[in-house]
């Protein structure tokens, strides 16, 4: 079976290097292009396409396959199935058709739930106890085709977006896996997805990362994991944007949103409506990723200085 295979970050590495330890042809792998990154901006690599030249795959980076000429490559590749994993691209209607298996999709999330972009972040967010990864077949809509297969982890409690990350890549390289020897076998049965989902997973912004410490403490927690690394977590204090790090719940009763209630080498303790929580690190504008302990004996704080 002649396999093209689309994909772009970290995620999508491990689903790739199944396929080709299962011995499965890969003809050819689409994937964004290279950007700038770092502080000297220079071009790098997507993941995908740096592990497919490590085992001399042919690499195209189209812009668009919106295009004759991107179009008219992956046509000349004569695949008879496209696995698509965190591609970032939309397909179009002809290049989901084209292959005689069409094009399936790698997903993050038990379908229909949390279709979208981030549903790595989102189960975090909303407090899930499992997740898992779907095999769907491609259609026109937003991760609506049928389920073809679907796996599931638990999330573990004190789970990060990083760490769930890292066990759902694993999984969906296992997963695809698996959905090649049933297809192989003529074991695959499409299942209609349910119109309706409980949650979508748009996709993160920069901004999503500010915290209020109007919030629960549970929710100012979940964030924390959420979206760490990236956007990351900050709020004001003393008119400043201050990066947070390693928050946790502690036990004990609300207070002042905002308010300090205790700072010690064990962490800051802030104040939540329902509870509070301990930051161990933090970031000012300028400066270094410290213990709070440390940055508060060089800045000292009121009695009536508040987090935001």
């Amino acid at each position: 079976m002649r396999i093209v295979y689309m994909g772009t970050p970290e995620f999508a590495v491990a689903p790739l290097e199944g396929l080709l330890e299962m011995g499965e042809t890969v003809v050819g792998v689409f994937t964004q292009q290279d950007k700038p990154q770092g502080r000297g901006m220079k071009m790098a690599p997507p993941p995908v396409k740096k592990a497919a030249l490590e085992h001399d795959l042919p690499v195209f980076q189209p812009r668009s396959f919106k295009t004759e000429e991107a179009f008219q490559q992956l046509k000349d590749l004569e695949p008879d199935l496209v696995v698509v994993t965190a591609y970032g691209q939309i397909l179009p209607k002809r290049v989901l058709e084209l292959p005689r298996y069409g094009c399936v999709n790698v997903h993050a999330s038990l379908l229909p739930d949390y279709r979208g972009a981030s549903p790595i972040q989102q189960v975090i967010l909303r407090g899930e106890t499992k997740t898992g990864v779907t095999i769907m077949q491609m259609d026109r809509g937003l991760d609506t085709g049928d389920i073809l297969l679907m796996q599931e982890i638990p999330i573990e409690p004190r789970e990060t977006a990083d760490s769930l990350h890292d066990k759902l890549a694993v999984l969906g390289k296992e997963t695809l896996c698996l959905f090649m020897e049933k297809l192989k076998k003529g074991e695959i049965t499409p299942e209609p997805q349910p119109k309706e989902c409980r949650f979508y997973a748009p996709l993160i912004k920069k901004q999503d990362g500010q915290i209020h410490f109007t919030e629960s403490a549970v929710t100012i927690d979940r964030m924390a994991r959420g979206l760490t690394p990236w956007p990351g977590i900050f709020t004001t204090f003393q008119g400043k944007t201050i990066k947070l790090f390693g928050i946790h719940v502690k036990e004990g009763s609300g207070g002042e949103p905002g308010a300090i209630l205790d700072c010690s080498p064990e962490g800051l303790t802030v104040a939540c409506p329902d509870g509070q929580v301990v930051i161990d690190q933090l970031q000012a504008p300028g400066g270094k990723r410290m213990a709070c302990v440390d940055y508060f004996r060089g800045h000292p704080y009121n009695k009536d200085d508040r987090f935001e």
